[in-house]
């Protein structure tokens, strides 16, 4: 077992972070004051990640990536979340599920958005359809020889800035022992399509900037050029994704949890009452004790499942663990970071009530808290045929 990184992992870390450091941080508070983030802006932030090499460093060489394993790209992950993740968009990382694209298919949408050119946006969440994917209603059906897709998609990041969307649609129904399951299929779609628009979505309190969208198809034609993968397979490729971004939100809260852990030992070792530091007072400092204990914890158990991908091991429990732990640890330590600041942690002059708004949502994106505990839990089980 080695827990030190190499030689090449250093430099990502340090490149990573220095980019975050110098590129990202002067911006964020722009971003909260305005909600916005300048189109110049951003095209600003995408050619100096193309400049140091690093959009789309998670994907192959061969299509133009730097090729970084799992473990790697997890590590650019972990530095990216210490910033807006509004800024942080424009340092490109496309979705891996494009690697499924066709001969044709890439040339339209996997090498462009690997060079720049072109954003994605992935689509899947409705409203009735969360955590309960198979649940959604949006629907593609056949009709002369195109697929029509009907419906709608909301909780959509990104979509200001996409030049297509990956979207994924019910395609049938396939009877079975348990009910009826619908088989789901995945669709690239231009922005401009006809029969579909896109339409800003609801104000959130976390991540400002990074806003939602809403997607409506009404009876938007697609030939099957258009589709991702197998017709029917959206499943093989939705695994694939969610795999990744679980990866992606437990790496950025670990990074967030750090960024915001300096900022309370900072503050408790020159904050002073009675006449001393209050990082003297073991209320304070076991806190800080305890903070650091648990992002470190959260940090290994992140990499793990990270370097079990790359081994080609099963990951399934050990992602969903790292998932769980590491957004609920941040949501303790930026509740415990405004709790050091006292009065001041509330105050919209500083950071801390930021991170502490950002914290929450990480629970429940990309597979809620509870959904991670049944794939964990299952995974448990269902080798005992409990």
């Amino acid at each position: 077992m080695h827990f030190g990184m190499s030689e090449e992992q250093e430099m990502i870390v340090s490149t990573v972070r220095s980019f975050v450091e110098n590129e990202i941080y002067p911006h964020e508070a722009l971003v909260e004051k305005t909600g916005q983030v300048p189109l110049e802006l951003g095209n600003e932030i995408r050619r100096k990640c193309i400049d140091i090499g690093f959009y789309a460093c998670n994907f192959p060489e061969d299509v133009g990536g730097a090729g970084l394993g799992h473990l790697d790209f997890t590590l650019v992950e972990r530095e990216l979340g210490r910033g807006s993740m509004a800024l942080t968009h424009f340092f490109g990382r496309p979705q891996n599920v494009l690697m499924a694209c066709s001969e044709e298919q890439r040339e339209r949408y996997l090498l462009p958005v690997v060079r720049g050119d072109k954003m994605d946006a992935l689509a899947m969440t409705e409203p009735d359809a969360g955590s309960d994917v198979r649940g959604m209603k949006c629907q593609a059906v056949r009709d002369a020889g195109d697929w029509v897709v009907s419906g709608s998609k909301h909780f959509i990041s990104g979509a200001e800035h996409a030049d297509f969307f990956i979207v994924f649609v019910a395609t049938g129904v396939d009877e079975t022992p348990r009910g009826p399951k619908k088989r789901i299929t995945c669709f690239l779609v231009d922005r401009g399509t006809p029969g579909f628009e896109i339409r800003e979505g609801y104000t959130s309190v976390s991540h400002r900037g990074y806003k939602n969208y809403i997607l409506y198809f009404d009876g938007c034609r697609l030939p099957d050029t258009q589709v991702l993968g197998e017709v029917d397979g959206g499943f093989t490729v939705m695994n694939e994704w969610l795999y990744a971004t679980r990866l992606t939100v437990a790496a950025m809260s670990v990074g967030r949890a750090r960024r915001c852990f300096d900022h309370a030992v900072s503050y408790a070792a020159e904050r002073n009452q009675f006449g001393q530091a209050i990082a003297k007072f073991q209320g304070i400092s076991f806190q800080v004790a305890d903070m650091i204990t648990e992002i470190d914890a959260a940090d290994w158990l992140t990499l793990s499942g990270a370097w079990r991908l790359d081994q080609g091991l099963s990951a399934n429990r050990e992602i969903a663990s790292a998932k769980l732990y590491a957004t609920e640890m941040l949501a303790r330590v930026t509740d415990t970071t405004l709790q050091i600041h006292g009065g001041m942690g509330l105050m919209v002059d500083f950071p801390i009530e930021r991170f502490w708004r950002d914290a929450r949502v990480e629970r429940i994106w990309d597979g809620t808290s509870e959904i991670q505990r049944h794939i964990i839990s299952r995974d448990i089980f269902r080798p005992l045929g409990a």
